[in-house]
């Protein structure tokens, strides 16, 4: 039995599409405490985080919005992360846009350095989100966590990264939208992208089984960060980033049944879930029953739907 907390992450400052802040509620009516307790595991809601004073901060780069809230978002979940982590329990973190991750990864990444042992990460995205906030031009901070997490120049005034985690400890896996820019940067930073031209050419069991043996190898904690959009906008609508050709269901549940079974997960996001575009619930369930597969649900407990 694994003791789980939920964080509720109401942001949506690190993009221009509201409605992610009620990403964490979605999540709740939707039944995520429930499924994840049937499974025989210990749940505790700390509720939703809430921002105090937002610190007096500007950058460079007049794209850039919102970066006092999403300085202050990071903050705050990078202490409840790391807090989640040392009380032995395995964080999940209810988003929210994808911004969070500048904070609950720095927070998973404090706790590792704290207990000697390296940090992976697991990237489960359409997007790369390689950008830093000088380079970005949208000015959307939800597309700069993973140069922040490694450790990428250009993040004034963020303070640096706990630890960077090194190139070969990051793993892309279902990219299919990079900037120019982004995708030269990551070239340059040797992180293996594992779009989904490689996911249709080997599958998705080769390349996440390799990556897991060099996290078991290495004795590593393991971040996942799944954000809607890796799934296919056909099967996953509540999003405002959608990006076709993503993760069928079945593949889905397949990489959170492959990340059960291998025990490595130890911090888990949900990110960018926009209720208000979702149809009856449907993409809020389905990331309520990929969790269940992480936890333990196998494929032939499926529910039968009426949609």
């Amino acid at each position: 039995m694994a003791k789980t907390i939920l964080i509720g992450a109401p942001l949506d400052e690190g993009q221009r599409n509201l409605g992610c802040v009620m990403g964490p509620a979605a999540y709740r009516v939707a039944g995520l405490q429930a499924a994840i307790a049937d499974l025989g595991h210990q749940v505790d809601d700390w509720g939703d985080m809430a921002l105090g004073p937002l610190p007096a901060v500007t950058c460079p780069n007049p794209a850039v919005h919102h970066l006092p809230h999403v300085m202050a978002w990071a903050a705050i979940l990078a202490d409840k992360t790391a807090a989640a982590l040392q009380a032995g329990a395995l964080p999940i973190i209810l988003g929210g846009d994808h911004s969070l991750a500048l904070g609950s990864v720095a927070g998973a990444a404090r706790h590792a350095q704290a207990q000697g042992r390296p940090l992976f990460l697991l990237w489960l995205d359409a997007h790369s989100d390689f950008h830093t906030v000088e380079t970005t031009t949208s000015g959307n901070l939800h597309g700069t966590p993973v140069a922040y997490i490694a450790g990428r120049a250009g993040f004034d005034p963020f303070a640096p990264f706990p630890a960077p985690i090194p190139a070969q400890n990051i793993c892309l896996f279902g990219i299919r939208s990079v900037d120019p820019a982004e995708h030269a940067a990551l070239l340059r930073a040797d992180i293996a992208i594992n779009d989904m031209r490689v996911l249709d050419e080997r599958g998705v069991v080769a390349p996440l089984a390799e990556f897991l043996s060099r996290v078991r190898a290495a004795g590593g904690l393991l971040h996942v960060s799944l954000d809607v959009d890796f799934l296919d906008p056909a099967i996953a609508p509540a999003v405002g980033t959608t990006v076709p050709g993503g993760a069928t269901f079945r593949e889905a549940h397949l990489v959170m049944e492959l990340l059960h079974e291998s025990g490595l997960v130890t911090s888990l996001d949900l990110v960018e879930l926009n209720p208000f575009l979702d149809e009856r619930g449907r993409t809020a369930k389905l990331m309520v029953d990929l969790v269940g597969s992480l936890m333990g649900r196998k494929v032939f407990d499926r529910v039968t739907r009426s949609y």
